[in-house]
This record gives C-alpha cells, structure tokens and sequence, in this order.
C-alpha cells in the first residue's frame, strides 16, 4: 500500500514507487495539469465547456475581489473580506480527469481541443487542474497546442519510440515491462515509476475515509452549459421577457460589466436562464453584442438612463 508522507503540497498527488522504493508524490497544483498517454491495457484506464463556464466565473470573482489567484481569494474569503451577499464563496480546487482523450478529439476534434487547450492554458491561477489520458499518442491526437500546455508528462509502455517520442520529447517508453511501468516527465527530469495499484479494500478504505470528513451544507454545482447556436436560434419575444429582466437589467448596468457569470452569481441562476436573460437584454439594447466568452459591452452608463429607456 502506497504511505503518504506529510508534505505542504496543495494537492498532494501519489503517482507511485521509484526503482528505490520510495514514494513519487507530486503536487498537482505545480504541475499544473497532467498528461497521461500509453497502450490499452498497460495500466491506464464531458463536462468541458462547463468547466470554462466555472472558470470564467471564477475569474470574474477574483477581479471583484481584487487578487490574482485561488489561493488569495479563499485567504481574503476566511477573513471575512468578502461578502457571500455579493455573491462570493469560499472557491474549492477541482481535478478534472479526461480518460480516452483520443476518442474525444476523433469524433469532435475542435469541439474538444478547444476548451482543454483554453483551461490548460488558464485554469491554474482558478485552481482548476487537469489530468488526461490517451491510448493514441499521435501527433493528431497531442496536437501543439495541447502539448505545450502540459509541461508534466506520463507514459506507460508503448508499441514505437516515436511515440515515446510524441509523449516524453525522449524515448524509452516503448523499453517498458508493462502492467504499471511507467516514465514520467516532471520538473525538467524523467523518472521511473511503478504505479500504484490500489485494490478493493484500500477504494473502500479511502471512501470511508472521504465520507467521515466534514460536509458542506450544499454541494458546489458546475454551471450548466447550452450550446451557443441553440442560444442564437432562439426566438426572444421582448414582451414574453423573464420575470427577472429589469433585476438583471439594474445588476449589469450597476456593475457596468455584461457577464453572464454575473447574473448566475448575484441572482442565483442556472446559466441557461442567465444565458436567456442576457440575450434578451441584447435583444433590448442594455448591452452589446457577444464577445467571443468576453464580457459584453454595456449600452447603458446609469439607473436614471435605464429607467428612462425601460420607461419612456
């Protein structure tokens, strides 16, 4: 069984045991994302855009609350420098796990390279960390731009030195014993690892343990995400408007900021009714048009100028 030792890592991360025997622990935090590649059966085993939504809202917190990361937010949120009034909470890190990467980008290539190129390129500072894995090392797979985003790298066996090659920038991999063998690529070194195995009673033993840690009063929900096109299709019949139009209308203009992720935040709405609201608001001129994920430009300078425009 895998021994943790007590380290200050922020998200403490057991990858194995070196050729000496001693632990491989990482700090996933510091990575900050991982990318896991090898042959079926050597050892291992899509919420995407809702996770860009969660970062983008995430970021939007931080500029409110005026620091530049995770870690000094949440230090700003305990001392009770930010008011959950407003919409501000205490920001849990989040691991997301990608496994069969491969069969993602062949069947929605852009689609999905496209989100995980942009948290892997952003996420860190949100504490957002990724893990993905792939049983195809090609280069159609690991294209530039996800690998320039994924400074540590793992390999388990592999069938070529070219895709040792692809994963690692070095071979080796296809030399290794299979079942768990594996190089990783971390901190400018490449190291062998046996990967940890846990079996069923150690699963349980971790659940039981997860379970027996104090709980939250609700569970942290991920936006939910609706495609843009079906947005655009939408008829919007400005006098069919949400009930919450002018709350929404008074919470942009206030805040001269068009974010989506400002609606969710401070009314307490799932995105795909913040998404209609927005559009309605661009449908009526409070705000501008969409900006590629940006905020949208807000029409409307004051509360008298939007009462007089609601109200002529």
């Amino acid at each position: 069984m895998l021994i943790l030792l007590k380290t200050n890592y922020i998200i403490r991360c057991a990858i194995g045991k070196k050729i000496d025997n001693e632990n491989f622990i990482v700090d996933l935090a510091s990575m900050p994302h991982l990318l896991m590649a090898g042959a079926t059966g050597q050892g291992k085993s899509v919420g995407l855009n809702a996770l860009c939504i969660e970062m983008d809202n995430r970021y939007d917190l931080l500029k409110e609350a005026n620091v530049r990361n995770i870690k000094e937010y949440n230090e700003k949120f305990i001392k009770r420098r930010l008011s959950p009034q407003k919409g501000h909470q205490y920001l849990p890190f989040m691991m997301l796990v990608v496994d069969e990467f491969a069969d993602l980008i062949m069947t929605a290539g852009k689609e999905v390279e496209m989100p995980i190129v942009r948290l892997a390129a952003s996420a860190r500072e949100v504490g957002i960390h990724l893990i993905i894995a792939t049983n195809r090392p090609s280069p159609e797979i690991l294209t530039r731009n996800v690998g320039r985003n994924f400074p540590a790298r793992a390999s388990f066996k592999v069938a070529f030195e070219e895709d040792s090659m692809a994963i690692l920038n070095d071979g080796g991999a296809e030399k290794l014993e299979g079942s768990g063998d594996m190089l990783i690529s971390y901190d400018g070194a490449i190291t062998r690892v046996q990967c940890a195995f846990p079996n069923t009673s150690e699963v349980e033993a971790i659940t039981q343990f997860i379970g027996e840690q104090r709980g939250y009063p609700e569970a942290y929900k991920l936006p939910e995400y609706v495609d843009e096109k079906e947005a655009e299709a939408r008829e919007l019949d400005l006098v069919d408007r949400d009930p919450s139009f002018e709350e929404a209308a008074s919470l942009i203009v206030q805040n001269q900021l068009g974010s989506t992720s400002l609606l969710q935040r401070r009314m307490q709405l799932g995105y795909n009714r913040a998404g209609r609201l927005m559009d309605q608001l661009d449908a009526a001129g409070v705000v501008g048009p969409g900006m590629g994920g940006k905020p949208r430009n807000v029409l409307i300078k004051s509360e008298i100028e939007l009462e007089q425009y609601l109200h002529p």
